[in-house]
């Protein structure tokens, strides 16, 4: 008769905390995820993709403004599976509507779930962003998650249904000119954001 498997401790918000800072970590349902910083192509497009929204949604350049949009925000959501203990995500782009969020928190983290988030998918990441985030993503209330992948030159757009969670609405290819919700008031030339 075969020996019970042994039970793996759950990570705790100090495990996260002793990862070294040239790495990013992630703590999801008591798992602890550790990736590399991001590769040039990966923080190509997250850096263009934030200009361009920056500009009018941000600081209302060219556009309604009216948002806080942040690169690699760490969020804290409650553990739905363990009393007291947290998860922390960080997507590479995150934004709230000012409306909800007035002010930017004191502390070093979100509380408040974005209304927007975008991951750009790589080869380290791409499974636990699609999975393990997605989910919490959905179950915090993100309304639109943009899933970027720099090497296919795909955007994937996702929107909030209830009872789905975030369900797939449209994939965007190469040089694409398009109005994506919530920042349909701008054109967006997916071709800036593929590296040359």
């Amino acid at each position: 008769m075969g020996q019970p498997a042994e039970k793996q401790r759950r990570a705790t918000y100090a495990d996260l905390e002793a990862v070294p800072p040239h790495k990013v970590a992630e703590l999801i349902r008591g798992t602890l995820y550790v990736f590399p910083r991001p590769a040039p192509r990966h923080a190509n497009a997250s850096s263009v993709l934030g200009v361009k929204l920056g500009g009018p949604f941000g600081l209302g350049d060219g556009g309604p403004g009216g948002w806080w949009l942040l690169d690699e925000p760490e969020l804290h959501f409650p553990d739905p599976a363990s009393l007291g203990a947290v998860e922390a995500v960080v997507p590479d782009l995150a934004g709230w509507r000012r409306e909800r969020m007035p002010e930017l928190p004191e502390t070093a983290y979100f509380p408040l779930a974005p209304d927007w988030i975008c991951e750009v998918l790589s080869p380290s990441t791409e499974d636990v962003d699609r999975e393990e985030k997605m989910p919490v993503y959905a179950r915090e209330g993100v309304q639109h998650a943009w899933l970027i992948d720099p090497v296919r030159r795909t955007l994937e757009v996702f929107s909030l249904v209830p009872g789905r969670g975030l369900a797939p609405a449209a994939i965007h290819h190469d040089a694409a000119r398009v109005r994506i919700e919530p920042f349909d008031a701008i054109e967006l030339d997916l071709s800036v954001l593929w590296a040359k």
